[in-house]
């Protein structure tokens, strides 16, 4: 879904224009010698035309029909009768002629007109293949209705199907068959202007697992919100899979399985595999390259985040994104409860990547407000699959960050026990355990606390560690609540509570426009505190007061470009952003380079020449050729 679609355009153009050369040269080929008529073949079976690419069109290569066929061109019935006549499209369609809002409509019916989530992504895949522009700014303008197919939680249902519904390149797949040959893939993408990639190794898609190749629709739908969101180009864009294969027995066995079909490389052979696909981006598309790592397995994220974030412009969003969206709910909770983060007690159920990267930010914030760094590490408690971490039990591993994080306390297992003693302010789940806050732990957290606040982080919704109902049912609707996946609205007496979704959307789209126009080296972890505190400067008391600790999805855009530009500052003031000399009016020099919505012309610009003065010239005399004398010819012979 969400495809550069130019690519299957482009590749049955090249079909088309090598069959018929092929057919316009046969009877001229069939009488020269072998070698000439190679040489002919080849000449007349080569491209006969320059595809769209960037944003940029030379219209002396782009023929009239493309601009119906190409998605980056087309305009459907919006084009004028002149557009029509020119481009000698004029009969190739109907009479009617329709604005970009009255296709606007038109898509809101169709969309509509489907009641399965899965099929509404479908007809938006449907239409972004047909019709870029009118793709994006639907999705942008509806942002409230689509986030949850274009995103979590259908999302994952697309990727569990992906094999099924699969019809055309979305973007790169590199399997570990390519390994010494990446470059040579990335090279077949036809955008030389990449600026941001999202990649991901399908090893933990959501809360699913392991979904092997079938992941793509992962970084194809953060790919589409980066220009929903945030405006950036879609052309700079380039979703990948690095295919190592998979573990997921069921996909191994499934006979619609598009991936590898071979347990993971794992090892030194895996990590060398990366290292070249890393260094082949920056061959590709240069140091400045947005790599954005995306649902891998925990065991890797970390170890990746760590080595490549300082020689590459890299972030992970399961770690800082997730993290940033958090401790923005967390800022904006601080308005309820009137209490500062050195005054919270934290406890994370889940050790992961999420409920580390969420952590480690919470410390730097609290860093941030004058609290030491161990005041801040002592104020978190975390559980993961075997129980509390502490440095005294004897089950579980405390391998990486995790060990920032356990403490000098008897081992305890049971989540209900460890809410009871250690009495937390602040419940965040991170896990993936559905039912995992069950009715008792969300009572003690009430009876601990007058407004507890409680995180069900977990995507998608069926792996909520609590429903909103269930949170606002068991603590009097005291309770501060959000949530990874969306959740309808709960009513409590007299009064309906919106709960608000901590949706990394409202973060990486931002970060990514700053970091792209500013030519960013290194994304530091003080760009995602920079982000969650924009973000939480955007909620409104009226936001609070129906139940939310985020912004309405509506404005997205508008903290989006609050996020760039805090972030750009940040670059300049840092010394990582390369793109000189310094704007001072960072705002509209963002908004200069945004992608535009709506339609543009598809005429060529034409333009007056002044009158040229009449200068008399002199007349035009014949120039007499001379050849050789004729006695010197003579005494040649």
């Amino acid at each position: 879904m969400f495809s550069r679609p130019s690519i299957c355009g482009n590749l049955s153009k090249l079909c088309r224009n090598g069959t018929a050369a092929a057919t316009t040269t046969a009877t001229a080929t069939a009488t020269a010698t072998p070698a000439a008529a190679n040489s002919a073949l080849a000449l007349c079976t080569a491209r006969g035309y320059h595809e769209v690419v960037g944003d940029i069109i030379c219209p002396s290569q782009v023929r009239g029909i493309d601009h119906i066929r190409d998605p980056r061109l087309n305009k459907g019935l919006a084009f004028t009768l002149e557009e029509r006549q020119v481009l000698g499209i004029h009969g190739l369609q109907p009479a009617r002629f329709k604005t970009q809002e009255e296709q606007l409509q038109l898509c809101k019916i169709a969309v509509n007109r489907y009641t399965e989530p899965l099929n509404k992504y479908l007809y938006l895949s449907d239409l972004h293949d047909r019709n870029e522009r009118l793709f994006f700014r639907f999705l942008s303008e509806n942002i409230e209705d689509l986030m949850p197919i274009v995103y979590t939680p259908t999302v994952g249902l697309a990727c569990q199907r992906f094999g099924l519904i699969y019809r055309r390149p979305h973007g790169l797949f590199v399997t570990f068959n390519d390994r010494g040959h990446i470059f040579d893939v990335m090279k077949n993408w036809p955008e030389p202007n990449v600026r941001a990639i999202c990649v991901t190794d399908g090893e933990r898609i959501l809360g699913l697992g392991d979904l092997g190749a079938c992941g793509m629709g992962i970084p194809v739908g953060k790919l589409a919100l980066y220009t929903a969101l945030a405006g950036i180009k879609p052309h700079q864009c380039l979703p990948i899979v690095v295919d190592v294969g998979t573990n997921n027995i069921d996909l191994l066995e499934d006979p619609l399985y598009v991936g590898l079909r071979q347990k993971r490389v794992v090892g030194r052979e895996y990590d060398d595999f990366i290292d070249e696909f890393m260094e082949a981006v920056v061959k590709r598309y240069g140091q400045n390259t947005l790599i954005q790592f995306e649902d891998f397995g925990n065991h890797n994220a970390f170890r990746f985040l760590d080595k490549y974030r300082n020689n590459y412009c890299t972030f992970n969003d399961d770690i800082q994104g997730t993290a940033a969206v958090a401790v923005a709910g967390l800022y904006a909770s601080k308005r309820i409860t009137g209490k500062s983060f050195k005054d919270y007690t934290f406890l994370f159920a889940g050790a992961g990547e999420a409920a580390i990267g969420i952590a480690d930010l919470v410390v730097k914030a609290m860093v941030a407000e004058g609290v030491s760094i161990e005041e801040a590490y002592s104020k978190i408690y975390m559980v993961d699959i075997d129980g509390l971490l502490t440095t005294t039990r004897k089950v579980g591993s405390l391998d990486g960050h995790k060990i920032n994080y356990a403490k000098n306390h008897e081992p305890m297992a049971d989540l209900e026990e460890i809410v009871t003693a250690i009495k937390p302010n602040v419940l965040i789940g991170a896990s993936a355990c559905a039912g995992l806050f069950t009715p008792k732990i969300l009572r003690t957290m009430a009876d601990n606390n007058d407004r507890p606040v409680v995180f069900a982080l977990s995507n998608p919704t069926s792996k909520a560690e609590c429903t909103a109902e269930e949170a606002y049912q068991n603590t009097d609707a005291r309770v501060i609540f959000s949530s990874g996946s969306p959740f309808p609205p709960v009513t409590m007496g007299d009064k309906t509570y919106y709960p608000g979704q901590g949706n990394n959307a409202y973060i990486f789209p931002g970060v990514g426009l700053g970091v792209i126009c500013t030519g960013t080296h290194h994304i530091p972890d003080e760009m995602f505190l920079i982000a969650a505190q924009e973000l939480a400067n955007f909620v409104e008391p009226s936001d609070i007061e129906r139940g939310s600790l985020y912004p309405p999805l509506q404005s997205i855009r508008d903290v989006s470009m609050n996020i760039a530009i805090g972030v750009t500052k940040c670059a300049y003031d840092n010394g990582l952003a390369s793109t000189y000399p310094e704007p001072q009016d960072k705002r509209k020099w963002l908004e200069d380079q945004l992608y535009n919505f709506n339609y543009e012309t598809s005429m060529p610009v034409t333009w007056a020449w002044p009158r040229m003065p009449y200068i008399k010239t002199r007349e035009l005399v014949p120039t007499k050729l001379y050849g050789k004398k004729k006695n010197q010819e003579e005494e040649i012979v």
